[in-house]
C-alpha cells in the first residue's frame, strides 16, 4: 500500500512518542515544526546527526513513501524539507530527533487478537522484523518472569548478550519498557487498541530507546455479558433424554441415537409428530410435552438446519439442548445460526452445538458412540470437533483411558469450550483435561479459564497453518490464531500443547496414570535393550525438550555385579525372553538409591520375545516385575514403551497394557510418542 492509499487513521508519531515519554519509554529529543516551516533553527539544541521525518494522513510506513532522512546536520534541514514536500505532497509538518545510537533493532508491539485480547510481542526488529520472523508473543498483562522468557526465547537472543566481542545490551531497561508497553498498568490497558508498534526500538549497552512509534487506534470490542454460573451435571448425567429426528419408516441419525441410548439404558422419549412409538421407544409430540411428561434433562435434535430454530424455541423446561445438524455459520449462514441461539435463550435452554455429536458419559450414560459404554474414570474431552471426539473415545479407552465427561461443541453458538472448562474444574470426577479446538470463540475466557484450572490440561489445536485454517474455516466457521500465539497460550497458562491426535491420547494417559503422583527428583532416566534404541531413544527425548542427566558415578562398580556393562542415559540394559524379568527393576532400584529421577522410562523390543522363542510368558513377567518396581517407588513415574509390539501375536500388548495399567504405568508404542507424553508431564502435570 503506498502512502497515498486510504489506511485507518492513526495518532501522529509525535503524538505517540509524547505518551511514551509520559509511561517512562525513553524516545529521542526532538521538534515538531508545521509543514510550511522554513526556519528550522530551533533543532540547533539537538545534537546532530538528526533525522527528518514527516507526518500526515496515510504516513504509516514512512521509509516507503520517502518520508524519512537520517544523518543530518541542522543546516540541510530546509533542503530536505522542501524536498520531501516534493515527495509527500499531503503531510502535515515535520517532526526532527536526535538521531539514535547504533544497537540491536528489536520491534515492541501490541494487537488485539480476535479471540484473546491484548497480545505482546517483540523480536527482531528494524529491517529484519518480517524477513527472520524471529518472534515472540505473550497475552497481556505480562508479569517481569513472562518478559525475560519472551526474550529469551528469541533466536537473537545471544545478541543482547553480547556476541563476537560486543558488550551486552542493558537488558534491565529493555524488560522495562516491555512492561511499560504490556505489562500489569501498561499501555495496553489505556489504548484504543488496533495496532501499537515501535519498531526499531535500539537496545545499547546504554539503555533502549523507541527510535519509531506508530497506533492505530480501534473501537474496543463489545464486553462479553457472563451470566450465571451454569450446573452442567444434568448435561452429562440426564434424567431422562428426547430424540427429535428419529423416523417411524426409515433409518435416520436420529435413529442410530435412538439405538445408542437405548443400549446405555438412560430413560429415553421420542419427539414425533404423528407416531406412538419410534423403534419401540414411546414418542411424544413435542419437547415441551416431553419435558412436562418424561423429566426430560437433555434433548438431541437431529432435523434439518432449517427446522432447528423452529424446534428448539419448544424446549420450555429442557436445561439442554444439543443440535447435531451442521449447515448454519460453518456453511456461512451466520444469520441462520444467530436464529437458532435467539430461540434457545427465549426457551430458556441452554444450546451445544449446532454441528456437534453430542456428550458422552459412562457413569451417566451418555453417549454418541456405538460399541458400549466404556468404564466411568477421570479424564475429561472438550472437542469442537465431534468426530476427532469419537475416535479418542474409542482408541483412548483401548489404551487404558477412562473418561469422566466428554462434550462436544462444534460451533459453540452459546455453550462455550470456556464455560464448560471453568465447570470442569469444580468436578470432583475429573483429574485431568484434554481440549481439542479450531476457533475458541471465547478465547480469552478460555485463557482465563486455563489459568485458574488445578489440574493437568493437554491442547490441540486445529487450522495452526494457513493450510489448516482455511479447513478449520469451512468446520466450524472460524479461523484459529497463530500457532505462535497458542504456544503463548499454553505457557502461559501452564497447559500442554501438542500437535497430534496420537499425542493427545498418550498425554491424557500420562496425566491419568501420574497427574497426581508426587514425584522426586527433575530428571529422566531411560533403561532398556539395543544400542542403537538408546541412541535413537536419546534422540527422541531431546527432540521433545526432555533432559536425560548422566547417572550418578558412584552406581557403575553395581551396575557391572548385575551384569550391565554399559553406564550412560539412556542406559542399555538387556531384556528378553531369556533375560531376568526383575534385572530392569534392580537397576533402576540401583540408581534411585544414589539418585532421585521423577521418571524412569523402560522400554523393551516385544519383537525379540517372538523371533527368538515364543516368550509372552517371560514379556509379562517383565511387565509385573515394572508394576512391582512403580508400586515400590511410589514417588517415580514409570512409563513402558512396547517398541515393535506389532510383532506380538492377537492379545499380547492386550495384557501387557492391563497389567501396567493396574499398577499405574501409561503404555506407549514408540519412544516418539512417550517422550511427548513424559515431556508434557514435566512441564505441566505436577501434583
Amino acid at each position: 500500500m503506498s502512502a497515498q492509499e486510504q489506511v485507518p487513521e492513526h495518532v501522529h508519531e509525535h503524538a505517540v512518542k509524547a505518551m511514551l515519554r509520559e509511561a517512562g519509554v525513553p524516545v529521542p529529543r526532538g521538534i515538531v515544526l508545521p509543514a510550511g516551516a522554513e526556519d528550522f533553527g530551533a533543532a540547533g539544541e539537538l545534537a546532530e546527526p538528526l533525522v527528518l521525518k514527516a507526518f500526515g494522513p496515510g504516513l504509516v510506513h514512512k521509509s516507503e513513501a520517502g518520508a524519512v532522512v537520517l544523518g543530518l546536520r541542522a543546516a540541510e534541514l530546509p533542503g530536505a524539507a522542501a524536498r520531501m514536500r516534493e515527495r509527500v505532497p499531503h503531510l502535515a509538518g515535520f517532526l526532527v530527533e536526535e538521531q539514535a545510537a547504533a544497537g540491536v533493532e528489536l520491534i515492541v508491539g501490541l494487537v488485539r487478537d480476535p479471540a484473546f485480547g491484548p497480545v505482546l510481542l517483540t523480536g527482531l526488529g528494524g529491517v529484519w522484523a518480517e524477513t527472520l520472523r524471529d518472534t515472540a508473543l505473550r497475552l497481556c498483562p505480562v508479569p517481569e518472569p513472562d518478559v525475560r522468557r519472551m526474550l529469551a526465547s528469541l533466536r537473537a537472543a545471544p545478541l543482547l548478550a553480547g556476541s563476537r566481542g560486543r558488550p551486552p545490551v542493558d537488558l534491565a531497561a529493555l524488560v522495562k519498557l516491555l512492561l511499560a508497553v504490556g505489562g500489569p498498568g501498561g499501555l495496553w490497558e489505556r489504548l484504543e487498541l488496533g495496532e501499537f508498534e515501535l519498531n526499531p526500538v535500539i537496545a545499547t549497552p546504554d539503555g533502549v530507546t523507541a527510535v519509531d512509534a506508530r497506533h492505530l487506534p480501534a473501537a474496543p470490542p463489545p464486553a462479553v455479558v457472563r451470566g450465571a454460573a451454569t450446573d452442567f451435571l444434568p448435561l452429562f448425567e440426564p434424567r431422562a433424554v428426547a430424540v427429535v429426528g428419529a423416523s417411524a419408516t426409515r433409518p435416520t441419525f436420529g435413529n442410530m441415537f435412538l439405538d445408542f441410548y437405548r443400549a446405555a439404558g438412560v430413560p429415553l422419549v421420542a419427539v414425533h409428530p404423528r407416531a406412538e412409538e419410534v423403534a419401540g421407544v414411546p414418542a411424544v409430540r413435542s419437547l415441551a410435552e416431553a419435558a412436562a411428561t418424561a423429566g426430560v434433562d437433555y434433548a438431541l435434535v437431529a432435523v434439518p438446519a432449517e427446522r432447528c430454530a423452529e424446534v428448539v424455541a419448544q424446549a420450555a423446561g429442557v436445561p439442554f439442548v444439543q443440535v447435531m445438524s451442521g449447515g448454519f455459520g460453518e456453511a456461512g449462514r451466520a444469520t441462520l445460526e444467530e436464529e437458532l441461539a435467539a430461540a434457545a435463550r427465549a426457551a430458556g435452554t441452554r444450546l451445544l452445538g449446532p454441528n456437534c455429536m453430542g456428550v458422552y458419559c459412562p457413569r451417566g450414560r451418555q453417549t454418541f458412540v456405538g460399541g458400549g459404554l466404556g468404564p466411568p474414570g477421570s479424564v475429561a474431552l472438550i472437542s469442537q470437533s465431534g468426530g476427532l471426539a469419537g475416535e479418542v473415545i474409542k482408541v483412548g479407552e483401548r489404551r487404558g483411558l477412562a473418561f469422566s465427561r466428554v462434550v462436544t461443541v462444534g460451533n459453540a453458538a452459546d455453550v462455550t469450550p470456556a464455560e464448560l472448562l471453568r465447570w470442569l474444574a469444580r468436578d470432583e470426577r475429573t483429574r485431568a483435561v484434554g481440549l481439542y479446538l479450531e476457533d475458541p470463540r471465547d478465547g480469552r475466557e478460555l485463557y482465563e479459564a486455563l489459568r485458574v484450572l488445578d489440574r493437568p490440561v493437554v491442547l490441540l489445536v486445529g487450522g495452526r497453518t494457513g493450510q489448516g485454517r482455511a479447513a478449520a474455516a469451512s468446520h466450524t466457521g472460524g479461523l484459529v490464531s497463530d500457532l505462535r500465539l497458542w504456544e503463548a497460550v499454553a505457557e502461559q497458562a501452564g497447559a500442554a500443547l501438542v500437535t497430534s491426535q496420537d499425542d493427545l491420547i498418550g498425554v491424557l494417559a500420562y496425566f491419568q496414570a501420574h497427574g497426581s503422583r508426587p514425584a522426586d527428583g527433575d530428571g529422566v532416566l531411560v533403561v532398556g535393550p539395543s544400542g542403537g534404541a538408546s541412541v535413537l531413544a536419546a534422540d527422541a527425548f531431546g527432540a521433545a525438550g526432555v533432559r536425560l542427566d548422566p547417572l550418578p558415578g558412584d552406581v557403575a562398580g553395581e551396575l557391572r555385579g548385575l551384569g550391565v556393562a554399559a553406564s550412560g542415559n539412556p542406559l542399555e540394559v538387556p531384556v528378553g525372553p531369556l533375560g531376568r524379568p526383575d534385572l530392569v527393576p534392580a537397576v533402576v532400584a540401583a540408581i534411585l538409591r544414589r539418585r532421585a529421577f521423577r521418571d524412569v522410562v523402560a522400554h523393551v523390543n516385544v519383537q525379540a520375545f517372538f523371533t527368538y522363542g515364543d516368550a509372552p510368558e517371560a514379556l509379562y513377567a517383565y511387565a509385573h516385575a515394572l508394576a512391582a518396581a512403580q508400586e515400590a517407588l511410589p514417588r517415580t513415574r514409570f512409563t513402558l514403551v512396547t517398541r515393535n509390539g506389532d510383532c506380538a501375536p492377537p492379545g499380547v500388548e492386550d495384557e501387557v497394557r492391563r497389567v501396567a495399567a493396574a499398577a499405574g504405568i501409561p503404555v506407549y508404542r514408540t519412544m516418539e510418542a512417550a517422550a511427548a507424553a513424559v515431556a508434557a508431564g514435566g512441564e505441566h502435570g505436577a501434583a
